[in-house]
């Protein structure tokens, strides 16, 4: 009896000691919770985070350009942001440095309806649909040129966000911007069966999707090499049983439990990293390029300025 006593005592004791250690991370996300954060919300549901003595507080945030400024400001110690706009920060300046990978391979895609449409050089006197210029229009312009047409030949209209709707009206002949994993689910939820063209397939260096950025003054924070080894727990675990992932993440976030966000947490297991510290210096080289060239960033920036590799 004194036996059990003293070892439950010990065990109380051990756990009282690792809660009151465990180190306090602030991670904002990129917008609400949604299945593009599966690594994460399983590495929460299995206790990755706590067995790497880490008490993760994570945060969707109310506008989807305050994240990364938040961490350059010191005000929180990681936002989820996309590598496309890391450069973009990287050329401003902002003290904003990668340090891993949530999805590596690129999201964005054109999408049509039109079974005439076989390939983006089809995409000749179409009316396209797009939401945020500058990129979107030099991935298209990318594409195009790679397919031999120039893009003046295409009339780009801005859809404010409503590219499936614009689409499935019938405003526009095709529409650049929506990803493979959320609205193409959702034309397939409509009973439609999209033509899609990945950006990387003709012409766009790919990239990766989304990324974890720290303060430069904090990379070397042993609390941020902890989390990307929870966030590759939760990952593995992810790709080993997505349905019980699915399951947990349904019952915990009911009001995310649709037949939309079902499709859209199996269609995104492929995406994610399975190592997400690792950085491949080529690819942020090339996409760095691709902007510069295409006029949309001033200068080079050294990769190693804005990413580094924490193994």
């Amino acid at each position: 009896m004194i036996k059990r006593l003293l070892c439950g005592l010990l065990f109380s004791m051990t756990a009282i000691h690792q809660a009151c250690a465990a180190e306090d991370l602030t991670l904002v996300l990129d917008w609400y919770i949604n299945p593009d954060h599966a690594p994460i919300m399983v590495a929460e549901q299995i206790g990755a985070f706590k067995q790497q003595g880490l008490n993760v507080r994570i945060i969707p945030p109310s506008d989807p350009a305050i994240p990364p400024r938040l961490v350059a400001a010191k005000q929180a110690d990681l936002a989820i942001t996309y590598q496309p706009q890391l450069h973009f920060f990287a050329d401003q300046g902002l003290p904003l440095v990668r340090v891993g990978t949530l999805i590596n391979s690129p999201l964005n895609t054109v999408i049509a309806l039109d079974k005439n449409i076989k390939s983006p050089a089809d995409l000749k006197g179409k009316r396209i649909g797009y939401s945020v210029s500058g990129i979107e229009q030099a991935t298209l312009a990318t594409m195009a040129r790679n397919q031999h047409i120039q893009p003046e030949e295409m009339t780009l209209f801005n859809v404010n966000f409503q590219l499936t709707s614009a689409l499935l009206a019938g405003q526009v002949d095709a529409v650049i911007g929506g990803y493979r994993n959320i609205e193409v689910q959702e034309l397939k939820l409509q009973g439609k069966d999209p033509v899609v063209f990945n950006v990387e397939d003709y012409g766009v260096p790919a990239y990766d999707e989304l990324i974890i950025v720290a303060n430069r003054d904090n990379v070397s924070a042993p609390k941020i090499k902890k989390f990307l080894a929870a966030l590759k727990q939760g990952g593995d675990y992810l790709h080993a049983h997505p349905q019980e992932t699915w399951l947990a993440f349904a019952k915990a976030h009911p009001e995310l439990n649709t037949a939309l966000n079902r499709q859209a947490w199996q269609a995104s297991i492929p995406l994610f990293a399975t190592d997400p510290a690792k950085l491949d210096r080529p690819r942020y080289q090339a996409y760095e390029t691709f902007l510069f060239d295409n006029k949309l960033i001033k200068k080079i920036t050294p990769v190693d300025d804005y990413a580094v590799e924490l193994h």
